[in-house]
């Protein structure tokens, strides 16, 4: 018998010379279990859009943070009440997104106001900044929920950045006499 709990022995021994003795099993980790349901993480890395998001959010290089603004803001339009966060997300984007806009330019000694049609990526790039802006601007609560609420605002239509686009918008059909100088 002590011959072959010998060889045992030196069999476990071969194989893992550093580790002799025999290892207990982990202690099994209890789950804690809230009152209320989590909804899921409804935040996905793979989403260009969500990553430009997220790096208009960032301030000072603070990915993480503002990954974790993201998620909470998605989450918080769970609570609200919104079924798909990620078609509200989308559809705010969409309704802030630009057409047109004006851009100055100075033509013999005077400055016109020149509308032109925005590209994509600038009006992905305006509606998220507008977005951002409005949700800043509000004060005394935390930013997922100043963000959740502006995001909610511009998926029916309201809100500082659907106001910010109707304003540039305006200012473009108010402008469009100058339209022919926009060759020069």
């Amino acid at each position: 018998m002590k011959d072959e709990t010998k060889v045992a022995a030196s069999g476990v021994a071969s194989q893992n010379p550093a580790q002799t003795h025999v290892q207990k099993p982990a202690p099994e980790r209890r789950e804690k279990k809230d009152a209320t349901p989590r909804p899921k993480n409804t935040f996905i890395f793979s989403d260009p859009l969500q990553i430009k998001f997220v790096n208009c959010l960032m301030k000072k290089g603070k990915k993480s943070i503002a990954e974790k603004v993201l998620r909470d803001t998605l989450n918080e339009l769970s609570r609200l009440g919104e079924k798909d966060p990620l078609k509200t997300f989308e559809m705010a984007l969409q309704n802030t997104t630009p057409a047109m806009e004006v851009a100055p330019k100075r033509i013999g000694g005077a400055v016109y106001q020149i509308p032109s049609e925005v590209k994509p990526r600038r009006q992905q790039s305006l509606s998220i900044r507008w977005i951002l802006d409005g949700a800043r601007s509000k004060k005394g609560q935390q930013m997922y929920r100043r963000l959740a609420q502006e995001l909610l605002d511009a998926s029916h239509d309201t809100g500082y950045a659907v106001n910010k686009k109707k304003d540039v918008h305006k200012m473009a059909q108010a402008n469009k006499a100058f339209a022919h100088l926009a060759r020069y």
